[in-house]
């Protein structure tokens, strides 16, 4: 073991309008950076890198806060400027969603910048954006030793080609099993992830909601269910593959580890840790969790599985 890394992400902060079978709530803090930094909280420190407008409720800002695995020094608030907002409908299948909205925001300006003490970072998730925004934001991380990405079917279909690009440039990828489709064109999961990483990256991990996630590596593949959660404690999906991401990377970083039985294992991390995220609104049930119960929920799963700690 190498020890603990420093880990960072890049993305999104937002707020949400989330409606379900039986309730709707408006205002609740959302983003890609912020349910990754969640959830990665738990297993390691982790870096925020994101830009909001002076919209941005000031509870959001204290309910990150009381994450302490979480610094917000790259956090930048901008006068003038909207934070980037999303409405969402989920149907009775929690796997089908329909977008009713999205405001970009403070996100059509230019990014924020890497502040000068995150530069030493070495495990660094890019969260989704436009992917020659993830590229730029490679070369603000010198020291980088694992560099790993989102994307999603929007960047696939209109920013194709600097997707290619981006690929080529990071050693891991994270997408849904419809976005492996529409970028390799092949259904298949395990071939599509096999797919992907002939186009540069070490490794691919698919996302297959309640059919868990597949892992294709260089060095194997692995296959690891969703954790069998009971239906009347699905509460809200959104962001479940964005700390799915976060349990994912850090528990790597708190190994210090990239190789395949570390990226292996660290699935049913982000895979309990993910389990949690959908039993309430937002990051609400990250906020009460204490890691007595992720890791005796994470212990039940290993034992059952198999897999490692």
């Amino acid at each position: 073991m190498l020890g603990r890394m420093s880990l960072a992400v890049t993305g999104t902060i937002g707020i949400d309008t989330v409606y379900t079978p039986r309730e709707r709530r408006e205002g609740v803090l959302g983003g890609s950076a912020a349910y990754f930094a969640a959830g990665a909280s738990f297993l390691s420190p982790v870096r925020l890198v994101a830009v909001v407008g002076d919209d941005w409720p000031s509870t959001h800002r204290d309910a990150l806060g009381r994450f302490t695995g979480i610094c917000t020094q790259g956090l930048e608030t901008r006068t003038g400027s909207r934070t980037f907002s999303w409405g969402g409908r989920y149907f009775e299948d929690v796997n089908q969603r329909e977008t009713l909205f999205t405001e970009v925001g403070v996100l059509q300006e230019a990014p924020p910048r890497v502040p000068d003490a995150y530069r030493d970072t070495q495990f660094v998730f890019l969260g989704n954006t436009h992917p020659a925004v993830q590229a730029d934001f490679i070369d603000q991380f010198p020291q980088r030793k694992l560099v790993v990405c989102d994307t999603m079917d929007l960047w696939i279909k209109t920013a194709h080609g600097e997707l290619l690009s981006l690929l080529k440039r990071v050693d891991g990828v994270v997408l849904n099993d419809t976005e492996a489709h529409e970028l390799t064109g092949i259904r298949n999961a395990v071939s599509a992830a096999r797919h992907i990483t002939t186009l540069g990256p070490t490794f691919a991990v698919v996302k297959k909601g309640e059919h868990g996630a597949v892992l294709v590596h260089r060095d194997g593949v692995a296959v690891l269910p969703a954790f069998p959660a009971p239906e009347d404690r699905v509460i809200d999906p959104t962001g479940a593959g964005d700390s799915f991401a976060g349990g994912m990377m850090g528990h790597l970083a708190r190994l210090g580890r990239t190789d395949f039985k570390a990226i292996r294992d660290a699935l049913s991390w982000g895979t309990v840790v993910a389990s949690f995220t959908i039993e309430s609104f937002g990051p609400e049930r990250l906020q009460a969790l204490t890691h007595a119960e992720l890791n005796e929920r994470h212990e039940h799963f290993r034992s059952a599985l198999g897999v490692g700690s």
